[in-house]
């Protein structure tokens, strides 16, 4: 059994003052609390096209994809913390998770389904709002699931989050700070038994 499964962190919004950036930026510290070795990525940091068919077929996977497909195939687990947009997920994540489901021709091992499959994943929601991002949570889980992830039912939605994280970059309620370790704990600990 793996002793420290690795977990991804990724925020659904690449927006230089995102609070979903935040707040992925707070999970690192919890999750390798837990047990984990986190890596916080930056969704900017893989740009893609809007998934296309057509242009899958005439130019394959675009190099960054296939490197985050590398990324979350040699993870355990994933935390997306997801912004609201109108109700439901960002087209930049979707974009991303639907271009990271294709097969690869020349890597079929660490692409396609194989980069989600078995692996566990929580869902996190920000909003400056008084619902905290709620809504969002359910559409994200759904496609985790369908994308083969094993999504913990613990889940956290920040409300008023434009003032939830402090100057050190923690959240500042205890009772969320005590929320997100146990998601974290949670996560780290269905990680370790799926890959173990």
């Amino acid at each position: 059994m793996k002793e420290t499964p690795r977990i991804v962190v990724m925020a659904g919004s690449s927006r230089r003052d995102a609070l979903s950036r935040k707040l992925a930026a707070a999970c690192v510290a919890p999750l390798q609390a837990a047990g984990a070795e986190a890596r916080l990525i930056e969704l900017a940091d893989y740009p893609a096209p809007l998934y296309n068919g057509d242009l899958e077929a005439e130019f394959g996977l675009p190099p960054c994809i296939v490197e985050l497909q590398r990324t979350l195939y040699d993870s355990d687990g994933l935390l997306v913390v997801n912004p609201e947009y109108n109700g439901s997920i960002t087209p930049l994540l979707k974009n991303t998770l639907d271009w990271c489901s294709r097969p690869n021709a020349a890597d079929r091992t660490r692409s396609g389904g194989a980069v989600y499959a078995g692996r566990a994943a929580a869902v996190l929601g920000t909003s400056a709002g008084a619902l905290g991002g709620m809504r969002v949570l359910f559409h994200v889980r759904d496609i985790l699931g369908y994308l083969g992830m094993q999504v913990i039912p613990q889940q956290l939605a920040i409300a008023h989050a434009d003032r939830a994280i402090g100057d050190d970059g923690s959240l500042c309620d205890a009772a969320q700070r005590t929320a997100l370790d146990r998601l974290s704990a949670a996560l780290v600990d269905t990680a370790r038994r799926l890959r173990g």
